[in-house]
C-alpha cells in the first residue's frame, strides 16, 4: 500500500471497536474507514466536514475487495475504481501531497492553479478533481444499491435492485455498449439469500443491521462531496 507523504497531517480519529474480522469487508469500510476520514461536526467543530483523502481511499480499497469478492459481474466499476484510488495515492505522494490531504484542499489546491479542465478542453485528464469525480459517481450507485439491499425481501432479486440503482447513477455517464453490457451482466447476480451470503457479514439480519449503518454514511460522504463539485463547476468535468 502507499504510504502519505511526510507533509501529509491527519487528525486521527479513534477507530471503533466492531470485531467482524477481514470477511466484513464492507462493514469495515462503513464503520472504520468513513467514520476515520469523515470528520464528525460534533466533536471537532473546528474542522468543519473535510473528508480526509487517505480515508477516502482506504474505504474504497475496502468496497474493491467486496465488489472482487462479489464476482466478475462488478468487475468493470472495481477495475476502474481501483486505477483512480491508485491516482489518488500517487497526488498524496508527491511533493504537492500535502494539498491532497483532504477532499476540499484538493479542490481548491487543483482551482488555484488551473489544474483542472474546467473548459472541457482534454486536457489534465487526470486531475485529482476529475479522478475522484469517477468514484464519487460510482458511490452513487453503490449507496443506490446497498440501500435498496437493506430495505428488500427475501424473495426480491439483486439483478432489478442493482440494474434500478445503475440506472439511475451510472448509466448517465456511460456509453451505450458499456451500458448494454452491464445490463446484461447484472442478471447473473445470486438470489437476495445467495447475495447477503457471499457478503459474509453474518445472518440476513446482521447485514441489514450492517447496512442500516453504512449507508447512512455512504450518503454523507456523497452529500459532501457533490455538494463541493457542485459549488465549484465539478460535476460535469471531461
Amino acid at each position: 500500500m502507499c504510504s502519505l507523504s511526510d507533509s501529509v497531517t491527519l487528525h486521527p480519529i479513534p477507530p471503533p471497536a466492531f470485531g467482524r474480522g477481514e470477511a466484513g469487508l464492507l462493514y469495515s469500510f462503513a464503520s472504520f474507514s468513513l467514520q476515520r476520514f469523515l470528520v464528525e461536526k460534533k466533536t471537532q467543530q473546528h474542522y468543519g466536514r473535510e473528508i480526509y483523502m487517505e480515508h477516502y481511499v482506504a474505504g474504497w480499497k475496502g468496497l474493491i475487495k467486496l465488489l472482487n469478492s462479489l464476482g466478475s459481474v462488478f468487475g468493470f466499476i472495481s477495475k476502474d475504481a481501483a486505477s483512480k484510488t491508485q491516482i489518488l495515492m500517487n497526488f498524496l505522494d508527491s511533493k504537492n501531497g500535502s494539498e491532497y490531504a483532504t477532499v476540499q484542499s484538493m479542490v481548491k489546491f487543483e482551482l488555484d492553479n488551473e489544474l483542472v479542465d474546467v473548459n472541457k478542453k482534454g486536457i489534465y485528464p487526470e486531475s485529482g478533481c476529475r479522478t475522484l469525480l469517477r468514484l464519487h459517481r460510482a458511490l452513487r450507485w453503490l449507496e443506490l444499491f446497498l440501500d435498496r439491499l437493506r430495505t428488500s425481501k427475501e424473495d426480491d432479486k439483486t439483478s432489478v435492485m442493482c440494474r434500478e440503482a445503475y440506472n439511475e447513477s451510472l448509466a448517465h455517464h456511460h456509453p451505450f455498449m458499456i451500458r448494454k453490457a452491464a445490463g446484461l451482466a447484472f442478471y447473473s447476480l445470486p438470489g437476495r439469500p445467495g447475495f447477503l451470503e457471499v457478503m459474509n457479514v453474518g445472518s440476513p439480519e446482521q447485514v441489514v443491521a450492517m447496512l442500516g449503518e453504512a449507508v447512512p454514511l455512504i450518503s454523507e460522504v456523497y452529500t459532501i462531496t457533490e455538494e463541493l463539485y457542485q459549488k465549484h463547476n465539478l460535476l460535469d468535468l471531461p
